[in-house]
């Protein structure tokens, strides 16, 4: 058996002296596989294969969360009745509010609070500057305007129904002219279409 003379350690520091005890095996190889598991983290995530970052599983929960919120009303179009139904119907009064989050979030540095305008155009007159038939504001949220004042949205929201929904809401400013409002611009378009209520499914 060794003396623990024999376990003492051959430096000391101000006079102390410590034993010599190795660390144990588990600690070693736990620290081993550690490495090798690292090697292994950096190829899968970081190799630039997509769909393998926290940014898409990110996108991925994002998109089933969506899918559970608009489990209701499935994916909408881009029709004139898609659109006068989220405007108007009160089935959508709940999914509107998606529309209106996400105007509030995104597009009142340029276009106001209220849709008022600023450095965008004001939503709540008669006047537009791209817009002629209520389609087109869902062309412009995707595609932009302005050459590029205007950024394209079309890939920056989780899901379809987003877009759908911010131009509904967008939509329904038409004509409440609040106090403030920035000058028009562009030409006085005729109204949107009437809204006609379709037979519910029993």
């Amino acid at each position: 058996m060794s003396s623990q003379k024999d376990l003492l350690s051959d430096h000391a520091y101000d006079g102390i002296q410590e034993y010599d005890n190795p660390l144990p095996g588990w600690w070693k190889w736990l620290f081993v596989l550690t490495c090798i598991f690292s090697v292994v983290y950096w190829v899968y995530f970081h190799s630039g294969v997509d769909g393998r970052g926290i940014h898409a599983e990110y996108d991925r929960h994002v998109a089933q969360v969506m899918l559970e919120r608009f489990g209701d009303i499935g994916v909408l179009e881009a029709t004139e009745e898609q659109l006068l139904a989220a405007m108007y119907d009160p089935e959508f009064d709940k999914y509107l509010k998606v529309g209106e989050s996400t105007f509030k979030t995104n597009c009142v540095q340029c276009h106001g609070v209220a849709g008022e305008g600023g450095v965008g155009p004001n939503m709540t007159d008669d006047h537009y500057k791209t817009i002629k038939e209520l389609t087109d504001i869902v062309r412009v949220i995707e595609n932009g305007a302005a050459n590029g004042a205007m950024p394209p949205w079309k890939t920056r929201f989780s899901h379809p129904n987003v877009t759908i929904l911010t131009a509904a809401y967008v939509a329904k400013m038409r004509g409440t002219n609040v106090a403030g409002g920035k000058s028009p611009e562009g030409t006085v378009i005729p109204p949107w279409p009437k809204y006609v209520p379709q037979p519910k499914d029993n």
